[in-house]
């Protein structure tokens, strides 16, 4: 009876230790300490921290506002002047009926031009300096730039900068970012090479292929002193500026019965262009 009972107690104490062991032995074959440690911790609800708290870009709003001297949406509101502007030129269709209409009413605008289209139609882009329009950058290719690498973008700015210079003989002050998109390490490269970015405060929608009822109703309704007013030359394949045309004489005659006179972006800004 007691060789049993001893028996027993030894069997007892191998089974336990099949499944035991204390900290400072050896672990079993792929299973470490730290395993053993960290094994029955709950995973994080939405991850752990460092993939949550990583850092995220600033808005568009963010870096406006961080950069108020070189990111700029309109100009003093001190002064009934606003500044009509045009997109994506030049182009052989709507450039020259907008360019009509600009003389036809006497009024200087400034056109943020596309470097491969310059290339295009230069004899288009002479017209403007001819007739007293201001030029601005708004890339090569239209490219969305903070998906571009820095020697992509950096090239985008030059490329255009030098195109518009042969033909004007001066390089730009102003750029445009196609669709307003820019990153906060662009912002700070097209500073330290002392440009301002000029987008919009007012937006016709006339890229919708709208009416120029509407496009008319769009602009009027939120123009103020100090508006930068955003328009376009040329469009898309397949993008009709009609409307943009058509609503000119209009939005320009009724400004000036508001007693609102029409500058360049460099007159509003009482910057060089």
């Amino acid at each position: 009876m007691k060789a049993i009972l001893i028996l027993s107690l030894f069997a007892l104490m191998v089974c336990s230790n099949c499944t035991q062991y204390k900290t400072n032995q050896v672990p079993p074959k792929g299973i470490t300490n730290n395993t053993l440690k960290t094994s029955r911790t709950t995973d994080l609800h939405d991850g752990p921290e460092g993939a949550v708290r990583n850092p995220h870009p600033l808005s568009l709003a963010d870096l406006r506002a961080k950069y108020k001297s070189t990111f700029l949406l309109s100009g003093p509101s001190s002064k009934r002047e606003v500044a009509l502007t045009f997109d994506d030129a030049p182009d052989d269709r709507f450039t020259p009926q907008i360019l009509d209409v600009l003389k036809q009413e006497g009024v200087r605008a400034t056109f943020f031009v596309v470097g491969n289209r310059v290339e295009a139609h230069p004899e288009i882009v002479q017209r403007m300096i001819n007739e007293g329009h201001v030029l601005g950058n708004h890339s090569y290719s239209h490219a969305n730039l903070p998906k571009l690498s820095d020697a992509d973008f950096q090239n985008e700015v030059v490329k255009t900068d030098q195109l518009i210079q042969s033909i004007s003989g001066y390089k730009p002050t102003f750029i445009r970012p196609p669709y307003g998109n820019i990153s906060e390490r662009q912002i700070q490269w097209l500073a330290s090479h002392h440009k301002v970015i000029v987008n919009w405060n007012v937006d016709s929608l006339d890229w919708k292929g709208l009416s120029a009822e509407q496009i008319r109703t769009n602009v009027l309704a939120q123009v103020r002193p100090g508006s930068i007013i955003l328009q376009h030359a040329a469009g898309g394949v397949g993008e009709d500026l009609t409307g943009t045309v058509q609503a000119l004489p209009e939005i320009i005659n009724q400004l000036r019965n508001d007693n609102v006179k029409l500058v360049t972006v460099p007159e509003l800004l009482s910057l060089p262009k």
